[in-house]
Parts: structure tokens; sequence; C-alpha cells
């Protein structure tokens, strides 16, 4: 069993440590990851400049890009073997509801389902002042990968994991969720830079919008390690009978 490892807060980060090592005690790790913190990178590629791999002297492969160049690297051509399955984190901090749509670390395991492997993204739900129990999301990824590997999953599912930030003995278990959403981001905040000119600060995420039950956000709030199965079909089907109807009047002029 081959695992690729990625994160999006860079390869020195104390999560990415922590899935390695749990990895490490299911199969032969390979970690390819940004070489600074690229939160909120989403599914973005680097196009217009060649990449460079590097090898840390704890042999950690870094390169100068997103989480997505790092799996795609990894996967397509960098290494004369294949890998079997992609983890993605340990994020520091949340990736409930609508973070998906930005988090590097989603985009991580994305990627690995772009390319035919199953995937999972692993978050601990951190704050600025908590206690920063990342060997608690650990063991949960061994748990969750672990079983993965006796009982396999339906390939195409991505799962987005949530740990609440506290002891592992004080977990009150593991939930299947959906994804709730946050209210509208806080607004800029402005400020100058050294020659006096305006730049600006982009505002900190809404707090929880829908987080009723069966939510991301309740489950992780009541203790429970979220875990959400995503899809990477973003079609609206429900929609498209109502869409064609819509449509029939419309022509293209000659």
């Amino acid at each position: 069993m081959k695992i690729l490892v990625t994160n999006d807060d860079g390869y020195r980060a104390e999560g990415i440590s922590q899935l390695r090592a749990a990895m490490a005690t299911l199969g032969e790790v390979t970690v390819v990851a940004p070489d600074r913190n690229r939160s909120g990178a989403g599914n973005s590629l680097t196009l217009d400049v060649p990449l460079r791999l590097f090898e840390s002297e704890s042999g950690v492969h870094y390169v100068a890009g997103t989480p997505t160049d790092c799996v795609h690297l990894g996967i397509s051509g960098a290494f004369d073997f294949e890998f079997d399955m992609v983890a993605s984190g340990i994020n520091d901090g949340p990736n409930l509801g609508d973070d998906v749509l930005y988090s590097g670390t989603v985009a991580g395991a994305i990627e690995g389902r772009f390319l035919g492997l199953p995937t999972i993204a692993l978050s601990l739900c951190t704050t600025p002042s908590g206690p920063r129990h990342f060997d608690t999301a650990g063991r949960v990824a061994r748990t969750l990968v672990g079983a993965l590997l006796e009982r396999p999953l339906d390939p195409g599912l991505i799962l987005n994991v949530n740990v609440p930030d506290r002891p592992f003995s004080e977990l009150a278990g593991f939930a299947s969720t959906r994804l709730g959403f946050r209210h509208r981001s806080e607004r800029v905040v402005p400020a100058r830079d050294p020659r006096g000119r305006a730049v600006y600060w982009i505002g900190p995420a809404g707090a929880s919008a829908d987080a009723a039950d069966g939510t991301d956000f309740m489950a992780v709030s009541q203790g429970f390690v979220s875990v959400t199965p995503l899809s990477i079909d973003m079609t609206r089907h429900a929609a498209l009978p109502t869409l064609a109807k819509w449509m029939q009047s419309l022509v293209i002029e000659p």
C-alpha cells in the first residue's frame, strides 16, 4: 500500500507530520506538500511556470506550488511507482460547509480523485486559543484509512473529515454528515502599506448559517468526528428539466 500525503499548510506543518506518522502504520508513505502555507488555494494548478520537486533532510518532498500541483506531480510522473490512495491534511482549522470550495486541503484530495485514486481530506477544528490535539486527528486518520483498506467504499467518493479539537478519549464517535453552510464572510479589513497605499485583507469566514441536525457543523459541535462524502459532479441534476423547459423559447438568431 503506497499512500501519497499532502496538505495546504506547508510541509513543515504539525498536521502533516502527524498524518505522515499515522499513515506509516498502514503503508509506505510519500509526502509531497507546498513549500509554504497555501490555505485557500482551492483547486488551482500552476500552468505558467515549471515546478521543481525538492526533498528535505527528513525525506519530505516539497514544491513551490499548490496542493493540487503536489498531488498532480506525485501521481502523474514525478515518481517511478504508482500510488494507491491520497490522504490530505491534517489541516490546522476546520473545513466545514462551503469551506470546501476554497480549501487547499480538500483540493488535494479532489485532485487525487480526478486522477483515479480513493482519497480522504482531514482537518482539525482548531481555534486560536484551542488545545490543538493533532494527535487526536492522527488517530482518527489511522482509524478511517485502516477501515477503508479493509472495507473499501465507492472510489468515486471523497471523504471530508473534520475532527473536534479534544482528546481522543473525549470524542463522541463518528457521524455521517452533509455539508452545512456559512453566513457571508466578514467585510475586508483595510490597511495601508509602508508607502501609504491602500491594501485589503480578506475578512474572516462567516459563522455557521445552516448548522442543523445532520450537518458537519452540528456533528463537530457535539463532539463527533464529521465524515462527509463529497462528489466531483457539481451538476444540479434536479434542475435539468426546469432548465430545459425554460430554454425551449430561446432561439439562435441568424
